[in-house]
């Protein structure tokens, strides 16, 4: 049997008010702890993923390198760290960008809502990735990503382009 995983629920001001498991917190729509990871190569293309076709939600879609929730007890670095080793079999340093809240409707009565701490970091060998989490990966320029997204906005998870626009507006 699977362990259930638990996601840290917090006030705005980030205070963790309980744990709830993960699932439970989507459909709830409660603030709640996670991180995103943008990984990027030398040539600045950056590597993103397709979810797994059997995930509960958003499976098939395009999204960042990794996201998802640090553990009770363990610091979002910690658990971005963890992520990128468990999705995409490596871990490179990475650095704290900025961090904001957003809700997203996900679909299947499913709510994103979270205070979200971006990362940022530089690998340039291909990832191992774990099929139950990835189904495919690529490298991509991120002018032609920003495009492909505005043009094709169904293909990518809906917070990956919430995110992408606030990576946007903290790059300038």
């Amino acid at each position: 049997m699977v362990e259930k995983e638990n996601v840290v629920l917090i006030t705005e001001q980030d205070e963790p008010i309980g744990l709830m498991e993960k699932q439970e917190a989507h459909v709830a729509g409660v603030l709640h702890r996670a991180f995103s990871v943008f990984i990027f190569n030398d040539k600045g293309e950056l590597l993103i993923q397709q979810r797994a076709f059997e995930k509960y939600h958003t499976p098939g879609k395009w999204t960042n390198t990794c996201c998802s929730h640090p553990r009770d007890g363990e610091t979002y670095e910690e658990g971005a760290i963890r992520r990128l080793q468990e999705e995409m079999g490596f871990t490179c340093p990475i650095e704290y960008q900025f961090n904001f809240i957003y809700k997203a409707d996900v679909g299947q009565g499913l709510t994103e809502h979270e205070l979200d701490y971006v990362f940022k970091g530089v690998y340039n060998e291909e990832p191992v990735i774990n099929p139950e989490e990835v189904a495919a990966y690529k490298w991509i320029d991120f002018d032609e990503l920003q495009q492909d997204v505005q043009n094709n906005p169904e293909e990518y998870t809906p917070w990956f382009r919430i995110i992408l626009k606030e990576y946007l507006a903290h790059l300038s």
